[in-house]
């Protein structure tokens, strides 16, 4: 018989088919995989390897307190302390711009209180107004802004605030001669008002070079007050002066508003009619940063008549009539200047004007003719 015969004939003994020799290889083979999954356990030597290089390079550094995050909160300190150092300065600042804006040069905030900024210019004047300048916010008027507080702030600045009207011909006068009319009144009104020589005393040559030297009396009487002046020749009716050796214009700026017209004369030309009023800010000669503010209306009327039917200078103006009435200026002083009076000289026990009180910025109302007496004034 076979030996595989045998084996499948034999089915009550699994393991009598494995020989001893491949039973024993298998048990040898099974202890050797599972020596090798089992975790070795170190050896001293290595345990001692591992614990010094601990001790040198220390723990190692969470994800939370890592090198990373501990030198962004070295620099988020340092922020912390410079704001603290820049903050509290800053702070104080903004509290103090927040009561008082004005303190910041060119008033940022738009406002217009106390600054010569910020304002829209009124229309121009073309018809006679009806009521005074409404009131405006008590300002006082500082060498950087000399119209705070005062209607003129809105005001025209200089010569710019004498406009013209359209010239066109009346009649048998041609445009030609209106206009002249036009342009030779306004350089009086400019010369005689707005002139910063002249202002401050010089003598106002290019204003009496527009008058006719031909008109009996009158460049002689302007002459004669320029030249000496007294209550009975005061060229203050027709120029604005002050005296240099007491004040200055604080600034370049003067304003004034008013209005132009022209008609037919009666001597057979162009009458031309002007009604302004003049705002000069200035201040002492002695160093003060003090403003006053002294306010001239005039009323003038002259004519360029026709020289074919009379004797006079071509081109040159008649002078028909002139008044003024001056707003903030001693009246009892005769020398051919006007003297503002400054706030701080109520407090030195000088005299005060006296007599009923007139707003000098009121438009609306008639001068009287002559002498005005020495009256005080609601604002200036």
């Amino acid at each position: 018989m076979s030996d595989r015969g045998s084996e499948q004939s034999s089915g009550d003994d699994p393991s009598s088919s494995i020989s001893d020799e491949v039973w024993e290889q298998f048990l040898r083979d099974s202890e050797r995989d599972i020596r090798k999954s089992a975790p070795k356990e170190p050896s001293a030597r290595a345990r001692e390897v591992t614990e010094r290089l601990k001790r040198q390079q220390g723990e190692p550094a969470g994800w939370r307190t890592g090198p990373a995050l501990q030198e962004r909160e070295r620099r988020a300190a340092r922020r912390r302390k410079v704001w603290a150092v820049v903050g509290l300065p800053l702070a104080i600042a903004v509290a103090v711009v927040a009561m008082r804006p004005s303190l910041i040069p060119g008033d940022p905030f738009g406002s217009s209180s106390g600054t010569d900024t910020a304002t829209t210019r009124l229309p121009d004047e073309t018809a006679a107004p009806t009521a005074a300048p409404s009131a405006v916010a008590a300002d006082t008027p500082t060498l950087a802004h000399p119209f705070a507080g005062s209607p003129a702030l809105r005001w025209a600045d200089g010569a710019a605030g004498i406009v013209l009207p359209k010239a066109t011909a009346l009649g048998a006068i041609p445009k030609g001669r209106v206009e002249l009319a036009l342009q030779q009144t306004k350089k009086l009104l400019v010369e005689a008002n707005l002139n910063p020589e002249a202002v401050v005393g010089a003598h106002p040559d290019a204003a009496l070079a527009v008058l006719d030297p031909k008109q009996p009396g009158v460049l002689d009487e302007l002459d004669t007050g320029l030249r000496n002046p007294s209550k009975t020749h005061d060229p203050l009716s027709l120029f604005s002066r002050f005296d240099p050796e007491d004040v200055k214009l604080a600034g370049k700026v003067i304003k004034l508003r008013g209005r132009i017209t022209f008609a037919k004369g009666k001597f057979e030309g162009v009458a031309v009619h002007a009604d302004y009023t003049f705002v000069y800010p200035l201040v002492r000669n002695d160093g003060s940063t003090e403003v006053a503010r002294t306010i001239v209306r005039r009323v003038i009327d002259t004519e360029l008549p026709d020289p074919a039917h009379y004797q006079v200078t071509p081109g040159r103006l008649t002078l028909v009539s002139y008044n003024e009435d001056a707003g903030n200026s001693a009246c009892d002083i005769n020398d051919g200047y006007f003297h503002p009076r400054f706030p701080s000289d109520a407090a030195t026990g000088s005299a005060s004007p006296t007599g009923p009180a007139v707003d000098p910025y009121d438009r609306s109302r008639e001068l009287r003719k002559g002498p005005q007496g020495c009256g005080t004034v609601s604002r200036t």
